[in-house]
């Protein structure tokens, strides 16, 4: 697999984290795991579910030893996301990606739910506008009832 990085970009690669001062295109060799910069989330930046289970699995790539405790936060963010916010249809998209047998590919599960962020915004504006909506009701009736 061939990476390119751009000046000053960074890669978390196998725990280490390598900055490259020109415009870089490498090839690895065997299996790494690794994330590029441009896919890291901020912790400040982990206001939604999502972006919460999404950090979590981060973890486990950029800090390999703390990977395990890493991992028991991600699979029990995993089963509070799913469970009490979104489809069986998301959840079965994540959960084909983690399976036992299917070791270091938090990769791929990064992508998966990388690719759920779009959804998870439109669901938390239609609860949004759904309060709104209801507050702004409810209030309407208040005020018609005083009068």
């Amino acid at each position: 697999m061939y990476l390119t990085l751009k000046p000053n970009e960074k890669i978390f690669l196998n725990g280490a984290v390598l900055r490259v001062d020109r415009k870089v295109t490498f090839e690895l060799l065997n299996d790494a795991t690794f994330l590029l910069e441009g896919h890291v989330l901020q912790v400040e930046d982990t206001d939604t579910p999502l972006k919460q289970l999404y950090f979590s699995a981060q973890l486990i790539l950029i800090n390999p030893e703390e990977a395990k405790q890493a991992l028991a936060v991600f699979v029990e963010l995993l089963k509070k996301t799913f469970t009490n916010f979104y489809g069986s249809r998301s959840f079965g998209r994540v959960k084909r990606v983690y399976l036992p047998d299917r070791k270091n590919k938090v990769f791929e599960i990064l992508k998966v739910i990388r690719g759920l962020f779009q959804k998870e915004a439109k669901v938390i504006e239609k609860m949004l506008t759904s309060d709104i909506n209801t507050t702004a009701d409810v209030n309407v009736r208040n005020i018609e009832m005083q009068y």
